[in-house]
């Protein structure tokens, strides 16, 4: 949509989507709103949004269409296009604050197509370098404060509409299988006995029993945490599985063999206790992203069902423009998109969204479920380095701007992240998440 905004209408398929998205359960009224500049247009809205120059050609995919720090406010929420100014004309109430624009550049992730190069050393886009995180406003859902704004501006306007419930409209409790056990594969048993002999903190006896059951593996900790998932009946829970059919050696290891024993064993335990099964795909396929519908066709063989949820591994999320990768492998529900370095609402909402390609315009087939909070983002001294009470306090805030939002809950605890040990936190936070929820 690259046009000038100062003498046409821009109300375009996707701006319809993002006025939808913004009133949520109030959509039927999304012919009431208008975005566009032509003053003998106003009158026929109750709320005019007057675009900014976000979507002009010559602007927008530049890095003149980047907002600049510091942002503005309009009623408190930061504003990243337009100005904070509400005037009257007749009966419509007109908005120079152009939340269209800010709600698109977050939720179709604009800024990690127009600043490609900012990137970590696993290709992510840098969270640190995100403007949620420079704005320092990672920790609120503006997009969907965006949507109270417009439901208010409305109701100034003389429209009644209703308020949203104040509950969670869905929680997901998620767990990514990376690895199975620490002692499983012949690489690491031999490592787990070089430890032990060398003194290296794991007992020479608890390697040695792990490789006769994975049952007996510290990082087995899957019936722990079926048990502490059980108590929260009304959420949904999904293990994501990794199912490349032969090791691929660096990020990717430990690898474990989705079809052997120890994989078929725990699948039939999660499927028992009524999870779900969903993709893990490798951290090559974010290279090679043809591999993604191979992993998905292997793990659907092996579950004897379709897979259509997924996460990718060390939350590697291909490009924006790159979805129909996932599409085409048969993803309906993707479950990535989240910063590793910080925990928060990097699309700046907590709703179920659909995945937008910025370039072309178009809405792809696949419902983007944000990451709320992952247990190493909290706890690693490269990412956040919180204490158990500075982590719990900051995930009962994430946690309370959802259900004020009516958003989806969405937790990633790693089964190797509850591996008993001194300084570690994960299974004591997470049971007092569970017993919040």
């Amino acid at each position: 949509m690259q046009s000038n905004s100062s003498d046409n209408d821009s109300r375009t398929p996707i701006v319809d989507y993002i006025i939808r998205f913004l009133l949520g359960d109030c959509h039927s009224e999304a012919h009431l709103v208008g975005y566009t500049s032509d003053v003998s247009r106003f009158g026929r809205y109750r709320v005019v949004i007057v675009p900014s120059r976000f979507f002009d050609e010559g602007v927008y995919l530049t890095s003149k269409s980047l907002p600049e720090l510091p942002l503005q406010s309009v009623e408190g929420v930061p504003l990243l296009f337009g100005q904070p100014s509400i005037r009257t004309y007749g009966d419509t109430l007109v908005v120079d604050a152009d939340i269209v624009a800010s709600s698109f550049f977050l939720l179709s992730r604009y800024e990690d197509l127009v600043s490609a190069d900012k990137v970590d050393i696993h290709g992510r886009f840098s969270g640190r370098d995100s403007l949620p995180w420079r704005a320092g406003f990672l920790d609120r859902p503006i997009v969907d404060e965006y949507g109270e704004l417009l439901r208010s501006w409305l109701r100034t306007a003389g429209i009644n509409l209703p308020e949203p419930p104040q509950e969670f409209s869905r929680v997901y409790l998620t767990h990514d299988v990376d690895a199975l056990g620490l002692y499983r594969s012949a690489r690491s048993f031999a490592g787990g006995i070089y430890r032990s002999l060398r003194g290296g903190g794991v007992g020479l006896r608890s390697v040695l029993r792990s490789a006769i059951d994975v049952r007996n593996d510290p990082a087995y900790t899957f019936p722990w945490l079926l048990r502490e998932n059980a108590r929260v009946t009304y959420a949904e829970k999904i293990f994501f599985f990794k199912s490349e059919p032969y090791p691929l050696g660096g990020y990717d290891r430990p690898y474990y063999n989705i079809g052997g024993r120890d994989a078929h064993r725990l699948l039939g335990a999660i499927v028992d206790a009524g999870c779900s099964v969903g993709l893990h795909s490798s951290y090559r396929s974010f290279r090679e992203p043809h591999r993604i519908a191979d992993e998905a066709r292997r793990l659907a063989r092996v579950v004897g069902r379709g897979v259509s949820q997924h996460r990718s591994h060390y939350l590697t999320i291909l490009p924006p423009t790159d979805g129909h990768y996932y599409a085409d492998a048969g993803i309906a529900d993707d479950f990535t998109i989240g910063y590793a370095q910080a925990s928060g609402f990097r699309l700046g909402t907590c709703r179920r969204v659909s995945w937008i390609d910025p370039k072309t315009m178009q809405i792809v087939p696949i419902d983007v479920h944000p990451l709320t909070m992952m247990d190493v983002s909290l706890s690693n001294a490269a990412y956040m380095n919180l204490s158990f009470d500075e982590a719990y306090r900051y995930a009962y805030k994430l946690m309370s701007e959802v259900r004020r939002h009516n958003g989806e809950l969405v937790l990633l605890w790693h089964n190797t992240s509850l591996i008993a040990s001194d300084n570690n936190y994960h299974s004591a936070l997470y049971s007092r998440i569970i017993s919040d929820l």
